[in-house]
């Protein structure tokens, strides 16, 4: 690789600036809206926010944009929004950077000082939600470049995209990806900054996205409620029922999904990785999520957790009816219960085999003729990401040393990014940096969500790194 020479205090002095001056402020107007995804918000066009989002952070790119670069807000009808940059650039080479505005929802259980709506600056760190997932990559990406023009650096053709639909599986997105084909073209390089890293210390690659299955299993034995003295012990509970079924899922001692079907095969690059970064992060593996006094993981070996949460199948119980709340349950025999299904599936499983597999595991066959449905069956696939070429491996560990002093790592997420299939499979050729700065305690989706600004700052400037080593490349 012809590595392309560009003064990295410089680089991180001009992208320090630009955060100081002006995206701290515009993060923290962005926090402020309540633009919750389309699943989480069926009226958002009617609301208004998701477009209040889009115009504050057009306007900024506006005053920030390149001499000849076009920015534009498309839209398709019924659908939400797309922000959509490109410039032309003078070296060689087609790069597409990816982001997302929209957000999950408020979650309970923030600190009395927090709230997702409320943005708090506590030091270096900026509290609210969708700050760190993912309003700051609009910000980042286009701030990279203005890094690398700054220095009078070529850049190669570059196209900015940020979604508005991701947090609801991005099923906007393939009709943009259709309507805006021509102009976004065959990119080379893909960096998605949508994910997370396991520390704050060094840059982090996403090499694994795993996919997802969501469903409503409801079980149900009696047309309505009954007096539990009179019933129980002759009519089974239908939660003894939905616990049995549950069981034919999952080891409910070991957490382990039971069917074969449901596994795969881990790469050996994959688990080798895993062992890198064990090594590296140590007991932050677990320690990173809030744990109650006394409670350990699910194991002490720390390669296999790391494994269990990038390449496993997981399950999670994230919803519940039929209970009515503590203090209004009577002595009754309820008539059903039912619980929302989340698993978590292995980067390379086919959402649809999942899904095939799971719904005669449930219905056939009930306990006691229960009726047993398994409705609202969505999913998702993974994505593993292609052998990383010699020239972007070295230029992540260059960027990494260059702006954290550190090597870079490498590391699959437990969780789904649609966009990167969808990509994966329209441009098999191309290479995939996936990062973020979604590192230990910043609970996005979840309550007190933070963005780290040193690592935001750092890895703006990587990002601008890695694009001038694409260009020698």
């Amino acid at each position: 690789m012809n590595a392309v020479q560009i003064d990295a205090k410089a680089a991180q002095g001009f992208v320090d600036e630009v955060w100081g001056d002006s995206i701290v402020d515009t993060l923290t107007e962005y926090i402020r809206i309540p633009n919750k995804s389309p699943a989480f918000d069926p009226d958002w066009a009617a609301h208004g926010y998701m477009d209040d989002a889009v115009a504050l952070l057009e306007g900024w790119c506006r005053q920030h944009a390149a001499t000849g670069m076009h920015i534009e807000v498309v839209r398709l009808e019924g659908r939400t929004p797309v922000l959509y940059m490109e410039i032309e650039g003078s070296a060689p080479g087609n790069v597409l950077l990816y982001g997302h505005l929209d957000k999950q929802p408020e979650m309970t259980g923030w600190e009395p000082d927090l709230g997702p709506w409320k943005p708090v600056l506590r030091g270096e760190r900026l509290f609210g939600r969708g700050g760190a997932d993912d309003g700051y990559a609009t910000f980042a990406s286009l701030t990279a470049l203005n890094a690398l023009l700054e220095q009078g650096v070529a850049l190669p053709r570059c196209v900015i995209l940020i979604e508005a639909c991701e947090e609801s599986g991005s099923f906007d997105l393939p009709h943009y990806i259709t309507a805006l084909a021509d102009r976004i073209g065959s990119p080379e390089l893909v960096i998605c900054l949508d994910s997370g890293c396991g520390n704050y210390d060094q840059l982090w690659c996403t090499t694994s996205l795993r996919g997802i299955v969501t469903g409503n299993l409801k079980v149900e034995l009696i047309s309505e409620g009954v007096h539990s003295g009179d019933a129980s012990g002759v009519v089974a509970s239908s939660f003894r029922v939905l616990r049995q079924l549950l069981s034919r899922l999952e080891d409910e001692n070991s957490g382990r999904i039971r069917p074969e079907a449901l596994h795969v095969d881990i790469p050996a690059d994959r688990i080798e990785q895993a062992r890198k970064a064990a090594q590296v992060l140590g007991a932050e593996i677990y320690t990173k999520y809030p744990l109650l006094p006394g409670v350990s993981p699910m194991g002490e070996d720390l390669t296999e957790l790391a494994l269990n949460r990038t390449w496993r199948p997981a399950l999670s119980v994230t919803g519940a009816g039929g209970l009515p709340p503590l203090g209004n349950a009577g002595n009754v025999l309820r008539p059903h219960t039912a619980v929302k299904l989340s698993l978590r599936l292995p980067p390379t499983l086919a959402a649809d085999k999942a899904m095939a597999t799971l719904r005669p595991l449930f219905e056939d066959a009930p306990p006691y003729g229960a009726r047993v449905s398994l409705d609202h069956l969505e999913g998702a696939s993974g994505w593993n990401a292609p052998p990383l070429a010699p020239w972007l491996d070295t230029a992540a560990d260059r960027a990494s040393q260059a702006y954290f002093g550190r090597p870079a790592l490498y590391l699959g997420e437990g969780g789904s990014i649609p966009f990167m299939g969808m990509l994966g499979e329209r441009f098999p050729d191309a290479q995939f940096f996936i990062t973020g700065v979604l590192g230990p305690h910043s609970n996005a989706h979840g309550p007190n969500e933070f963005l780290d600004l040193p690592t935001a700052r750092r890895l703006t400037a990587c990002v601008a790194q890695m694009i001038a080593d694409y260009t020698g490349r």
